[in-house]
């Protein structure tokens, strides 16, 4: 008896840590701040500071989870409503351009939820 609960206990336990998270642990604070690096080229075109490829690289290392990837998405379309000007166009390539690989278009109809 006293061994069947120890299981129990463990997988308990081993189900707690393996469960994926619900919630994500990135603010849009961060997710804007991060991206400040870009915004000049994004609304303004000509060359691509390597400061805003360090921005988008290193916000797709911090969206691991499905719930980041969804706060950073909504963060995104979110704050990208507020700038004035933006050229959509080099919005949706800034990941290509700058080497991240995203399995979804980047704009501001993009379905955060999938």
């Amino acid at each position: 008896m006293a061994f069947a609960s120890k299981i129990i206990t463990c997988l308990l336990i081993l189900t707690i840590y393996i469960a994926a998270p619900t919630e994500s642990h990135i603010t849009c604070g961060t997710v804007t701040s991060t991206m400040t690096q870009c915004i000049s080229y994004l609304t303004n075109g000509g060359p691509l500071p390597s400061s805003c490829c360090v921005a988008v690289k290193s916000l797709n290392q911090m969206a691991q989870t499905t719930p980041d990837r969804r706060q950073v998405c909504e963060c995104l379309k979110s704050a990208g409503k507020e700038i004035k000007g933006l050229n959509i166009d080099l919005v949706a390539a800034l990941p290509t351009t700058c080497g991240v690989s995203l399995s979804y278009p980047i704009g501001f109809n993009t379905n955060c939820d999938r």
